[in-house]
């Protein structure tokens, strides 16, 4: 497992009886987790200590109850050098997924070494975590997602990690349509990021179900792959596509065209009260060797 253990400003308190707590700086929020099916063993009482917690309700969504202590309506946390603007949302999310910081240390370190100019297609690039890293770096990004709030939250991002003088693009729109007029165009990348929903729709309504839109947009992006890209990154959350369907997908894909290396694992998370790790995800990476 590829495990996010580098955070100073967000801290997987513990999870379980299907919650995790977290402390995001120094307001601790607990929220839905459906991994955490194991019972709680909560002798410290830390847990009716959150600043706010979200409950589920029983027709869809849920709210957050808030407790006696003040949280504000956003605030900050930092990545190393990366900071980025957190709110509680109406649907339990914060704006950023920490876990992904283990793929932002991994294509970092690649942006870095290439030695040459670095052009990378964020899709379905939500709030931007990934697009503030991999600028960060040294990279040109494209930042495309269906969601007009999450764009302006992306920028927001960036220009709170002092990163808004960088070289990025961002793009409103469905991916798929996005991709279909980029091969039009013959646009080039060295590498693409994304980052899809198991169900979803774009702005106009465009459906998206991941057993059967994954592979082709793969296929779409292999024909917008420069002569040497350098990575191609694969995350999946709630999907029952497991790691080895999404490493095979790279392997009959980019790995076939330009040799190099594909590698599959879960990110995950350690959680400090009782040492176990919280699985997040799973992640396939390619990368030019």
């Amino acid at each position: 497992m590829w495990l996010a253990k580098d955070w100073k400003d967000y801290r997987l308190i513990d999870a379980a009886d299907g919650e995790k707590l977290e402390y995001w700086g120094k307001y601790l929020l607990r929220r839905p987790e459906p991994q955490a099916v194991w019972e709680k063993n909560d002798k410290s009482g830390i847990w009716e200590k959150a600043h706010a917690h979200y409950h589920r309700s029983a027709s869809g969504g849920g709210h957050w109850e808030y407790g006696k202590k003040s949280l504000p309506e956003r605030w900050v946390v930092n990545y190393k050098d990366l900071t980025f603007n957190i709110k509680p949302m109406g649907f339990k999310h914060t704006g950023l997924f920490p876990e992904q910081a283990v793929n932002w240390d991994w294509f970092g370190g690649l942006i870095k070494n290439a030695q040459r100019p670095i052009r990378i297609l964020n899709l379905f690039a939500y709030t931007g975590g990934a697009t503030v890293a991999a600028l960060s770096a040294g990279a040109e990004v494209v930042h495309v997602d269906a969601s007009k709030g999450m764009v302006t939250w992306a920028k927001e991002n960036v220009i709170s990690s002092g990163l808004g003088d960088k070289n990025v693009r961002y793009i409103v729109d469905d991916v798929k349509k996005f991709v279909a007029r980029e091969i039009r165009r013959e646009r080039k990348y060295d590498a693409v990021i994304m980052d899809p929903p198991s169900y979803g729709r774009g702005p106009s309504g465009e459906l998206w179900r991941i057993e059967d839109e994954l592979y082709p947009l793969v296929c779409g992006c292999m024909k917008l792959l420069s002569d040497n890209p350098l990575f191609f990154l694969i995350n999946s959350y709630t999907s029952g596509l497991c790691g080895t369907v999404l490493s095979n997908i790279l392997s009959v894909t980019v790995e076939k065209k330009y040799s190099g290396t594909v590698t599959a694992d879960e990110i995950g998370l350690p959680m400090e009260a009782s040492g176990m790790i919280l699985p997040c995800g799973i992640s396939a990476r390619w990368q030019k060797e």
